[in-house]
């Protein structure tokens, strides 16, 4: 019949038992932040401008690429806009060259709606291109996507 002086807890046989552990265990916390980080940066990319545009349909290609690239959009009224932003034909070059930091090899998409006459897309482009610009292409749908809106 032995009395512990020390203050610790004895069972029968010389051992100790063990205290409850107070620390928080974040692993399964952390484990979510990584998977909700890898779908933002898998679904990041497949993002588009927020500019209702009814495109026309193709089969070509797409076009690859690694930087992002400048959309101009320009709705079935004949507004333009860069980015999410509305602007006149007059301001697009400016802002271009604002936003591009005067990179001619900035890839710069144009996205007409499909009921708009040919001839304001050919405009459009004929702006961007006349400031300099190579790489001023296109955007269109393939035919068996629905639209976005």
């Amino acid at each position: 019949m032995g009395a512990s002086l020390s203050g610790k807890q004895s069972t029968g046989r010389g051992r100790r038992r063990a205290r409850p552990m107070a620390d928080i265990n974040v692993t399964p916390m952390v484990d979510v932040m990584l998977v909700l980080l890898i779908i933002f940066m898998v679904t990041a990319p497949l993002l588009t401008v927020g500019v209702p545009v009814d495109l026309p349909k193709t089969n070509a290609k797409a076009i690859p690429g690694q930087d992002e690239p400048l959309v101009v959009s320009i709705r079935d009224n004949g507004d333009i806009y860069l980015n999410e932003t509305k602007t006149d034909l007059t301001d697009l070059v400016p802002r271009l060259e604002a936003i591009s930091q005067n990179n001619a090899d900035a890839r710069i998409f144009v996205r007409g709606d499909k009921s708009l006459a040919y001839g304001r897309i050919v405009e459009v482009m004929g702006a961007i291109s006349s400031a300099g610009y190579k790489k001023v292409s296109l955007i269109a749908q393939l035919p068996d996507t629905p639209a976005r809106r």
